[in-house]
């Protein structure tokens, strides 16, 4: 961890990206979430995002569901996790009672999911700020249609997300936009890029100049290249692993169970992958100002 005991805790903003974790301390939850508190006290983080599937196998079914004890609270029970923790909803959490994660925002003291998709603004320091927006993907998924598992993606507007995304991103004067949602737009592992979300979403992303998109859904930890400026980082390794792979966009893929840490500071962000014994297997630095170019895979 020596790693991150560099960023230091007294400057930008500094936060973790865990994803796919909801499996009750097993495959890894238990020594991942020791290894978040862990670099959540070095870096002094001021918040966690989670890209979602929460609770598998099917969600949760009511704010007093047993999974809120036994799968998120007496997991993430450390002192530097009991920050602000930004939710989005996976596939998973589709397949129970997806209000009831908005709901218990309400009951909660760190879990925030206000709505089905949300934005915040954070303060990087005295004249940088950050916009993050949380999008609720499932419903922009066509093989989720007409599934008795994910009935109620069926009654959300898809249309109308994707106009208060471009609104949203148009609005803000934030130096830093970062978008976070369950499902990858691009991928080098299991699922491969997603071509729903590549129609719907990565244009907006690249109309905006969207510096960097987080998702979970594959289950391992990625980095990949889009169109600039945006970066794909793919935080999806909170528990259970799948095998990984790579495409023409891929920087880094593994198939450990872990995390990301990340640091804004000014004009930089560093995106630290930790896995669950608490060695850095990667680091990158995303410039708040690259105009390069780079070539997306169709």
């Amino acid at each position: 961890m020596s790693t991150v005991l560099r960023l230091g805790p007294e400057r930008g903003l500094n936060f973790l990206v865990v994803g796919d974790w909801g499996r009750q301390g097993k495959y890894y939850q238990d020594e991942v979430a020791e290894q978040m508190a862990e670099a959540a006290r070095l870096m002094n983080s001021d918040f966690v995002i989670s890209t979602g599937d929460n609770f598998y196998r099917n969600g949760v079914q009511s704010v007093s569901d047993l999974l809120w004890n036994r799968t998120f609270e007496n997991i993430y029970h450390h002192k530097s996790l009991m920050k602000p923790w930004y939710v989005v909803l996976g596939n998973h959490d589709y397949r129970g009672n997806p209000q009831a994660q908005v709901n218990y925002t309400d009951l909660s003291s760190r879990w925030y999911l206000p709505k089905r998709y949300y934005s915040i603004t954070q303060q990087v320091d005295v004249s940088t700020q950050a916009l993050f927006v949380f999008l609720d993907t499932s419903p922009f998924m066509k093989e989720y249609h007409g599934s008795f598992k994910y009935g109620a993606v069926a009654d959300q507007d898809t249309a109308a997300q994707r106009r208060w995304l471009d609104n949203t991103l148009a609005e803000s004067q934030a130096e830093w936009k970062v978008v976070v949602g369950h499902h990858q737009i691009y991928s080098g592992g299991f699922y491969g890029n997603n071509h729903d979300l590549i129609a719907r979403i990565a244009p907006i992303l690249k109309k905006h100049r969207v510096h960097a998109y987080f998702n979970g859904h594959e289950h391992d930890l990625q980095h990949l290249k889009g169109a600039a400026p945006t970066h794909y980082f793919v935080s999806g390794a909170g528990s259970k692993l799948r095998g990984t792979g790579s495409s023409s966009m891929t920087q880094f893929s593994e198939s450990v169970a872990g995390f990301m840490a990340v640091s804004i500071i000014s004009a930089r962000m560093r995106v630290y992958c930790i896995d669950y014994k608490g060695n850095v297997v990667y680091m990158t630095v995303v410039d708040k100002n690259t105009t390069d170019d780079l070539q997306e895979d169709s």
